[in-house]
């Protein structure tokens, strides 16, 4: 993930003025990308805010009050002059954070971009299943992709996200996502002394049958727990392992 400041010139956006009224705050924008929106060339927004707390999360400019403070901002004026700019060169948007259901703003700011011709693809923790409901039955993105954090037992979750969630929120979610009829993927960063091989297993069998699973490599730098930045992620050889014990439940099951 690039969380890049954005120097943008501004320019007049019609309706600008109910635009500026958004309520949700936008951290961060990378430009292009061609691995986040797959088959596609798309920008991604960041959001900033997050309910949850994942101690291996390497977003905490987006996620930790006392380093929100002091992150950069792009006005949605600006970010949909942006995008407005860039119709028939990108095809998407993807829309992370944090944790942009959180924002009760979103449908609307999902509208305006859908509005402009763009694809919408969705990062989601999987909490709020009351406004993927919303976002899927308003049609309002094409792609989502929901992350595991652990196995669905409230200790495990609890110490994966650094704080409690419903878990039936979360198997809500797991099920609406995979009812929706959009294109869709579950995945994990798999992160050692919170995963074993034997609990991505359990997590596969868990999310089965859905078209895609990938398994994510724990990356250590700037962590929300410093901690962590000094344990050695797993190796590729060790995940593909793992792929090889669970690829039959899915569609589509890979490595990233």
């Amino acid at each position: 993930m690039i969380i890049a400041k954005q120097n943008f010139v501004s320019r007049g956006v019609s309706k600008a003025a109910h635009i500026s009224k958004l309520r949700l705050v936008i951290g961060g924008l990378q430009k292009t990308t061609l691995i986040d929106y797959p088959g596609k060339v798309a920008c991604t927004v960041f959001l900033i805010g997050c309910n949850f707390r994942c101690p291996f999360c390497y977003s905490s400019e987006l996620v930790l009050p006392e380093k929100i403070k002091n992150q950069s901002r792009i006005s949605t004026k600006d970010f949909f002059s942006f995008l407005k700019d860039k119709r028939g060169l990108l095809d998407g948007v993807v829309i992370c954070g944090g944790e942009p259901t959180i924002n009760q703003d979103l449908p609307t700011f999902i509208s305006r971009i859908k509005k402009l011709g763009y694809l919408v693809k969705l990062d989601s923790n999987g909490s709020n299943p009351d406004m993927l409901a919303k976002l899927i039955k308003e049609s309002l993105i094409d792609y989502i992709a929901m992350d595991i954090k652990a196995i669905l037992t409230e200790e495990r979750y609890s110490q994966a996200i650094g704080t409690k969630v419903a878990l039936r929120d979360i198997q809500k979610s797991i099920d609406l996502i995979k009812d929706s009829g959009i294109d869709y993927e579950f995945r994990t960063t798999v992160v050692p002394n919170f995963h074993t091989k034997e609990d991505i297993i359990e997590m596969a069998k868990m999310i089965s049958p859905a078209k895609a699973y990938f398994l994510q490599s724990f990356r250590p730098e700037k962590t929300l727990d410093p901690k962590l930045e000094k344990i050695k992620p797993y190796n590729k050889e060790y995940l593909l392992e793992i792929r090889e014990l669970i690829q039959g439940l899915f569609g589509t099951c890979q490595v990233r």
